[in-house]
């Protein structure tokens, strides 16, 4: 549609604050949203102020005494000033210097445990540990835990050797100095639920820190939300290709649960809900609340659990039914991932702090923050939604019940196209239902809690309400 001279006229000579309404009035209008359905996106100043705190230089300094310890192989041997056991020591002392800013809120130690022989990568019983530091919850009656982890354990090209130089700047002392930076950050400030920093031991040799720390969630009945595994995050240019990139990052989470139940897989197909799994909306949550927050970073959904034919920590918590992401760097540099440090052909080989992009890593350490912090800080999920399919409508009406952790001061009705995968329109109402005109054979809905404060719950993918 054209634009008359006349009107265009006009609309130069109104004032910036008048073609702003007009702008926004033009986009409710295009989208057929009105104002009642339309919600001023929430920036929380706290939060602001938490991801600017991020510093890439703290970041540098973390990987490169991280590095120093020369190997942090999991079997490597005890020493004052290398391996495993001491670089466990150094973030433990980290963890332990942010205790007085938490206000008795903070606590870390070293979970300990023995791993049997494998006849595979563990040759003869170990003994491997889990640096753990522990934000407790405000609300004595949210007993919901929020993790955010990385593995310190290193290795070069051949898994089994303990003695040769394994830096691991990238895989994963990045992660681990996220994880650092963000404990020191966040400890500082309350939230209702409690948050687990946690720094595993054993990735390299088959995911053996996770795997105790994921059975023992589920031993214990954890009300374990979400999961968040950093694993690479420093490395924004990649080999052969020559890509240099500090503008993505991927959030790998699965469609089909690994422990999903025949009940669980018959609504799934009966819903075509394969790619409405709950680490799904963890991911798309992360998305929109990590750009909310982050400039010039992008968050790429990888629809698959892990990169092709690989795992990571985040595994053996999907195992055990847990809702898990891993977050990861959008391009692999293999020059400088699982091997030998060397010079040769004029390429330097190995795993080396000078290769790493700390003001990447600062950015990536953002979203963490901004997911982390937003998820702790708002309502558990609403229960109980559903969707109405007792009569054919080309109308949808969503139906749930107030979340049963925190108090929801509205709810948004969450929709988008079949083939999108991010949510294109949100619905706010302050009731515990909405009937919106859009068909559910053409779109998928879901709903999530607002709490006070502005922050919003994951969204849940709705069942079918049948009688």
């Amino acid at each position: 549609m054209g634009v008359s001279t006349g009107k265009f006229k006009a609309f130069k000579q109104m004032n910036g604050t008048m073609k702003r309404i007009l702008i926004l009035i033009t986009l409710l209008v295009s989208t057929n949203l009105s104002f009642a359905q339309t919600q001023i996106i929430h920036r929380d100043a706290a939060i602001e102020q938490m991801v600017k705190e991020i510093s890439a230089e703290n970041l540098e300094k973390y990987v490169r005494d991280l590095a120093g310890f020369r190997t942090r192989h999991s079997l490597s041997k005890n020493s004052p000033n290398e391996g495993i056991v001491a670089s466990q020591k150094y973030v433990l002392d980290l963890f332990k210097s942010f205790e007085p800013q938490a206000q008795g809120r903070l606590s870390a130690f070293i979970d300990t445990f023995t791993v049997p022989a494998d006849g595979r990568r563990i040759p003869q019983d170990a003994e491997m540990g889990n640096v753990m530091a522990t934000l407790k919850g405000t609300d004595p009656n949210d007993d919901r835990i929020f993790i955010i982890s990385a593995h310190i354990d290193s290795r070069a090209l051949d898994v089994m050797n303990t003695e040769i130089d394994a830096p691991g700047a990238n895989d994963d002392g990045s992660g681990v100095a996220a994880i650092i930076e963000l404990t020191r950050i966040i400890s500082k400030r309350s939230f209702p639920a409690t948050i687990l920093f946690v720094v595993v031991s054993g990735e390299e040799q088959g995911l053996k820190g996770a795997a105790y720390l994921a059975e023992k969630a589920k031993n214990e009945n954890w009300n374990l939300v979400a999961m968040l595994n950093n694993d690479m995050i420093g490395n924004s240019n990649s080999s052969e290709t020559n890509i240099n990139d500090n503008t993505r990052v991927r959030i790998f989470s699965e469609g089909v649960p690994a422990a999903e139940t025949e009940r669980m897989a018959a609504i799934r197909r009966y819903t075509n809900g394969e790619n409405d799994s709950k680490s799904r909306q963890l991911a798309r949550y992360m998305k929109e609340v990590g750009e909310r927050y982050v400039d010039q970073l992008e968050v790429k959904l990888l629809y698959r659990n892990d990169r092709f034919l690989r795992g990571g920590d985040h595994t053996p918590f999907a195992q055990q039914g847990f809702t898990a992401v891993r977050v990861c760097e959008m391009n692999e540099n293999y020059y400088h991932q699982h091997e030998n440090v060397r010079f040769e052909n004029g390429i330097q080989y190995g795993d080396l702090p000078e290769f790493v992009d700390y003001e990447y890593m600062r950015k990536v350490t953002g979203i963490n923050l901004a997911s982390l912090a937003s998820l702790a800080s708002a309502p558990s999920e609403p229960t109980n939604v559903g969707i109405d399919v007792r009569r054919l409508s080309n109308t949808s009406t969503l139906r749930w019940e107030a979340p049963e952790k925190g108090k929801a001061k509205g709810y948004y009705v969450l929709m988008r196209e079949t083939d999108a995968s991010m949510w294109q329109k949100k619905f706010y109402t302050e009731e515990t239902s909405l009937t919106i005109p859009y068909s559910k054979d053409n779109y998928f809905f879901a709903v999530q809690a607002v709490g006070g404060g502005g922050h919003e719950s994951m969204a849940v993918f709705p069942q079918p309400i049948t009688r």
